[in-house]
This record gives structure tokens, C-alpha cells and sequence, in this order.
């Protein structure tokens, strides 16, 4: 059953009227004040044919929605759909990232067969699109011989959900793979999907290594393999509450010298907010002489580290976000893992993932264009020109949600939105745990 508030109307053409939107994520936003711009929105054939001051467009085009939110369809550009949903059989009682990693790995070997990852993206794709996302970056664990299996199935399912879900996938591998001829044979896997290319800055053999030696001439050829493949990079990059951790200006140093023509997208960097004041201005100082963007996983880190029996955590986890946005980086935050090893809840739901980043690394007061991290923001780290505002010429793909304000919006759970995809209305009822009891236990 389909639990949104309301549902527009059926004709190819209608408005929504008297709706509020966020002032960033609206091209061409009507002249006013405030954070929120008062809108009517016109749609005609599934696009948005105009867009208008409140109370411009006649009564009877369509409902009045009272200053309701509308949002352009949310981006989640950085998640691990192969790992998703195995927390039944895969638990994490220690609940730290040393646990987790065991854990995933033993249930890899054991259970990734491609019909276990298919029926499991499968899942998390139904659940991700009923909550108004378009577009996913994957990583997919790429050591051989799970590569192999992997890939097949996330070229499979994005031919499958194109035109709901648009997706793009990312390797991750340990640092040291590309220290071997496995590391040219992924580079290739990965330019024949259109991926980015990358890997966590740990190695397999040295895991507790937080500045391994070997990191220079790894990442050096890492960066070569995409130079050559024209592929960008994605890593993982200093996920560590130990201070010690300082590949993030190595990479963005060594990618200014080699003058790398791609995109770097790092994740997590949750050790630079450990660092001195001046070593986070030297290191923001050289990402941004890199080009690199970054992006956060406030829920997902917040729930790994600082983590020990009996004792309250002392920190966030997670990265110096405020001061990346101020240097000029482009910043995103995303969903990260979902019901593994690394985090056992989540949603697939970018919304809760931008409430949650809220209350986490205090994205308020003012809320300002922070909600562009999960819309606008990913949209370009990913390439996507079409995607993550709303405009006159543009897919009418919204989220409609009864909350009328930042405050209503993130005091409650938006459960009873209305997605709209090509200007209709799409059922948001969630696929059911159950359908994956027989391969992950109840």
C-alpha cells in the first residue's frame, strides 16, 4: 500500500502549488528571502515545464499543498550494495571496523555467489528508489575471484534499473593490489564498466599500517591505470580514529605533481579532524590544489569508531566537513554500508542520511545549502548534469513531503512522502525483510 500524503493528479499536465523547496536546489529560484523559496511548480509530461512564485498559476492546474517541501530526487554517491543486508548471518557484536572487515570477508567466501549478490542489490534498489533516490555510486569488493562475479551482476543490474536508478560502481581492494599484476587486470574490469578506479589506503599484509611505505608507488600506479584507462578515482581514504593516519595530503600532493586529469572522490578521512589546525589547513590547502572532493558517512562512521566495551565514545567520527565546504571543496554525505558487518541499520534512505548528517556534524543554524550535499552536490562529484536540483526543462522526479520546514522535516520520519517520477506518483511501500529470509536468515 502506498502511504504518501497525498498524490498529484493523473493528467499529463497539472501543477503543485503553494509548495516550498530549498533556495539552493532550484535553478532559477523566484527573487526572495530565506532558505526555503515559495514556489508553483508546473509539470507537463513528466518535466517541468515552469517554474513560478507561489500563487501564480491558476487554482484550478492543481492542489494547493500548503507550503509543502519539495525536493529533487536524492543522490547517494558512495554505498556498498554488494555487502547489503547480510547482517543476519553476518553480525558484528564487537561493532568495531577490525570485527566488521572479519566478519564481510568470512561471509564473501562463504555466500557472494552472483545469484546472493544479485537477489540482495535487487533489494536494496526497490527500497532505495521507494525513497526517492536516483542515482548510486557502488563500491564492489573487487579482489579476485569475487571481481569476477561482482561485475557481471552490477552491469547486469544497471541495465535493469535504468531509467529508475542510475549506476555507477567504484572498486575497493587493498592498496597493495596494485602492487600487482591483479591491480592492471582491475583497472581494466573497471574501465570496461565505466567505474572509478580505487582502493582503501591500507594493505592486506599490514592492515594496522596507518602511512604504510609502500603507499606512494601503490597509489602512483593506481593513479597511472586510471591516466591511461581515462577512468576516475574513488578511495577510502585515513577511516581511522587514530591520529597517526596522513595518506589524504600524500594522495592530494601526489596527484598535483603527476597533474592527474581525472576526478578524485575520497571517502571517510575521519582521522584529519584528529590533526593540528595547521596540518588540516595543509592538507585542505593541497586538496584543493588537487581538485579532490570529498565526501562523508556520518551515520556509518559515527557507529564504527571510538567504539569499546563498557566505555562512551568520546568523538563523532567523522571528518572536518565545515572546513572542506569553506576551502572551496565540494563535500557530499552518503548512506555508506547498510545492515552489514560495518553498520547494522540504515535505509537506503538519503533523506534520513541528510537528517542524521544534520545532528551529527551540526549542518544547521543556519541550515543554509547543506541539503545540497545529498542532492546537487553528488550530482556533480558523479557527473550527472541533470540531476539533483529542480528546473524549468528538467525530469520531474520529486520527493513531497508534508513537512513544511527544515524543523518539521527533520523533527520526524518522512514515512508518508510522495515520489514522483516522470510527473507521476510511484508506490513507496518497501520490500519486505522477509523476502530475503531464505538467503540471510530471519
Amino acid at each position: 500500500m502506498n502511504v504518501s500524503f497525498f498524490s498529484p493528479p493523473t493528467a499529463g499536465r497539472y501543477a503543485l502549488r503553494n509548495v516550498r523547496a530549498p533556495r539552493c536546489l532550484v535553478a532559477g529560484a523566484p527573487p526572495g528571502a530565506g532558505e526555503l523559496a515559495e514556489l508553483d511548480l508546473l509539470i507537463d509530461q513528466g518535466r517541468i515545464a515552469a517554474i513560478e512564485p507561489a500563487g501564480t498559476i491558476p487554482t484550478d492546474a492543481g492542489p494547493d499543498l500548503g507550503r509543502s517541501m519539495v525536493l529533487p530526487g536524492l543522490i547517494d554517491c558512495h554505498t556498498h550494495l554488494d555487502k547489503g543486508h547480510i547482517w543476519p548471518r553476518a553480525s558484528n557484536p564487537a561493532g568495531d571496523g577490525a570485527a566488521a572487515a572479519v566478519a564481510t570477508a568470512q561471509d564473501r567466501s562463504a555466500n557472494w555467489n552472483a545469484q546472493d549478490v544479485q537477489r540482495r542489490m535487487e533489494f536494496a534498489l526497490s527500497t532505495a528508489y521507494a525513497k526517492g533516490v536516483v542515482a548510486i555510486r557502488t563500491h564492489l569488493d573487487s579482489l579476485a575471484p569475487q571481481a569476477g562475479i561482482s561485475y557481471p551482476v552490477f552491469k547486469a543490474m544497471r541495465e535493469r534499473w535504468a531509467g529508475r536508478v542510475e549506476l555507477q560502481v567504484s572498486s575497493i581492494a587493498p592498496l597493495d593490489v596494485f602492487l600487482r599484476d591483479e591491480g592492471r587486470e582491475l583497472a581494466d574490469r573497471v574501465a570496461d564498466a565505466g567505474g572509478q578506479l580505487g582502493c582503501v589506503t591500507r594493505l592486506l599484509t599490514r592492515p594496522g599500517d596507518q602511512n604504510p611505505p609502500e603507499l606512494d608507488e601503490a597509489v602512483g600506479r593506481l593513479l597511472s591505470l586510471a591516466a591511461e584507462r581515462g577512468s576516475n578515482v574513488d578511495l577510502h581514504v585515513d577511516e581511522s580514529s587514530n591520529p597517526e593516519a596522513r595518506t589524504l595530503i600524500r594522495i592530494a600532493q601526489m596527484a598535483s605533481r603527476r597533474r592527474f586529469k581525472g576526478r578524485i572522490l575520497v571517502g571517510h578521512c575521519t582521522a584529519l579532524a584528529l590533526q593540528t589546525p595547521e596540518f588540516i589547513a595543509q592538507t585542505l590547502d593541497a586538496c584543493a590544489d588537487a581538485g579532490i572532493d570529498v565526501v562523508s558517512l556520518p551515520m556509518c562512521n559515527m557507529y564504527l569508531q571510538g567504539r569499546a566495551a563498557g566505555v562512551t565514545p568520546r568523538w563523532r567520527g567523522v571528518t572536518v566537513l565545515h572546513e572542506m565546504k569553506a576551502r572551496g571543496l565540494r563535500v557530499a554525505v552518503a548512506g555508506d554500508n547498510v545492515r552489514d558487518p560495518f553498520y547494522a541499520y540504515g535505509d537506503h534512505d538519503m533523506l534520513e542520511t541528510y537528517a542524521q548528517a544534520v545532528r551529527i556534524l551540526q549542518l544547521d543554524h543556519p541550515f543554509g545549502d547543506w541539503i545540497a550535499a545529498a542532492a546537487s552536490m553528488p550530482a556533480q562529484i558523479m557527473g550527472l548534469q541533470d540531476r539533483g536540483m529542480i528546473g524549468a526543462g528538467r525530469a520531474a522526479d520529486l520527493i513531497v513531503l508534508k513537512a513544511r520546514s527544515y524543523s518539521e522535516m527533520l523533527s520526524r520520519s518522512q514515512f508518508d512522502r510522495t515520489v514522483i517520477r516522470a510527473g507521476k506518483a510511484i508506490d513507496t511501500t518497501l520490500p519486505d525483510y522477509r523476502l530475503l529470509d531464505d538467503l540471510v536468515g530471519a
